[in-house]
């Protein structure tokens, strides 16, 4: 006789998340193995893999798609001790079960929601429509295709175009962004100008020396270290408001706002008034490999004190990022482009080009006021153009 054994969200590593389902590896009647992956879960901002509790056949799935668990709850169920082949003729579907006599299923039980989505949304008729899809079923592809003919009637068209669902991360970022920006914290930010000319001296010479070693030094390490000694001048910015008092950390905890595919992650350099230049190059090299392979662990994501987010990178020259709750300032960093400056010398004045960025940073105005932004960015611009060489 059959074992039911219960598939569990475990919450060691899930403590204080939230979680959604992000896509069943297995479906019901499929043959699993005990410790192979047999779904993933969508947390704040990382992919995690569940394995299979037990080796069977996945008998139901409790929590589908996109559904929102919590630790500890049953996702699915999986019986132990019987063959691998695929359900019974007792444990079929209910849409398998409504097959006609001629084979073809019914054919709006048997849409998937997107197509449903679709269908609606336009008002098809799917009895005009021949499924390309297993069995006869109806695909997107064969909606969009019938959407696409000639419609019936001089002067009558329909708009086509396509859905893209949203993903549990994109979802998720959405709604923490208007949280910070229109319910939760007041917003401003400051702007100032930085001379880069001996960040990119001192790159340009000490590049090779890091290659050997295998680390790849980017200007971001440059900012990040500039940003700790900024933060140590004006401790206010390393902070977190409470309706009682305002928290100043101790440890600069800087996240760093990477762009994947699907959204955005924040992966945190711990304690990185501990690092020098190199230790941060190599520690920003790491986190960013495995946030672009989606194998950061949820606890790399948690714990920022401070944010920065180098927008500069995809061409934009000033920004005003919105903070990432519940800290109490995001730093960001526009493009370098050479510029012509006026520069005094003596008692004249020249025209002289410097590779220059413009840095924001946006406060929770509740915790800080604009002479502390100030501060930390004088600080933070003093600290680059002065940068040994």
């Amino acid at each position: 006789m059959p074992v039911i054994v219960d598939i569990t969200l475990p919450d060691a590593e899930l403590e204080g998340t939230e979680s959604v389902v992000e896509r069943w590896l297995r479906q019901p009647g499929e043959h699993v193995r005990q410790h192979e992956p047999l779904l993933e879960i969508n947390t704040d901002k990382a992919i995690v893999e569940v394995p299979a509790p037990a080796t069977g056949v996945l008998r139901e799935i409790l929590k589908p798609a996109n559904a929102p668990i919590l630790p500890g709850e049953i996702l699915g169920r999986i019986a132990t001790g019987v063959p691998g082949q695929s359900v019974g003729e007792s444990e079929k579907t209910p849409v398998q079960a409504q097959k006609s006599a001629d084979g073809v299923a019914n054919q709006k039980d048997e849409l998937s929601p997107a197509v449903r989505r679709l269908v609606r949304d336009h008002g098809v008729d799917v009895s005009k429509i021949k499924g390309t899809g297993r069995g006869g079923r109806i695909t997107y592809e064969d909606v969009q295709a019938h959407l696409k003919q000639p419609a019936e009637g001089v002067g009558t068209y329909h708009l086509t175009g396509k859905k893209i669902p949203h993903s549990p991360m994109r979802r998720r970022i959405a709604q923490h962004m208007v949280e910070s920006m229109l319910k939760t914290a007041p917003h401003v930010t400051a702007v100032f100008e930085v001379d880069l000319s001996a960040v990119v001296a001192h790159r340009r010479k000490s590049q090779p020396e890091y290659e050997r070693k295998g680390v790849k030094l980017t200007y971001t390490a440059y900012f990040v270290a500039a940003a700790v000694q900024a933060m140590q001048a004006v401790p206010e910015v390393n902070s977190r408001w409470h309706e009682d008092a305002l928290e100043v950390y101790s440890d600069c905890n800087i996240g760093i706002a990477s762009a994947v595919e699907g959204g955005l992650l924040v992966p945190v350099i711990g304690q990185a008034q501990l690092l020098d230049l190199a230790g941060i190059a190599e520690r920003l090299q790491d986190l960013a490999t495995r946030a672009r392979s989606g194998k950061l662990q949820p606890g790399e994501l948690r714990n920022g004190t401070f944010t920065i987010t180098n927008h500069g990178v995809s061409g934009s020259l000033i920004a005003t990022p919105i903070i990432n709750q519940p800290q109490s300032a995001i730093l960001g960093i526009g493009k370098i482009e050479k510029r012509v400056m006026v520069v005094e010398v003596g008692e004249e004045e020249t025209l002289k080009i410097k590779p220059m960025a413009y840095a924001t940073l946006t406060i929770d105005h509740r915790a800080l006021d604009g002479f502390q932004a100030n501060a930390f960015l004088t600080k933070f611009a003093q600290v680059l153009a002065d940068w040994p060489g």
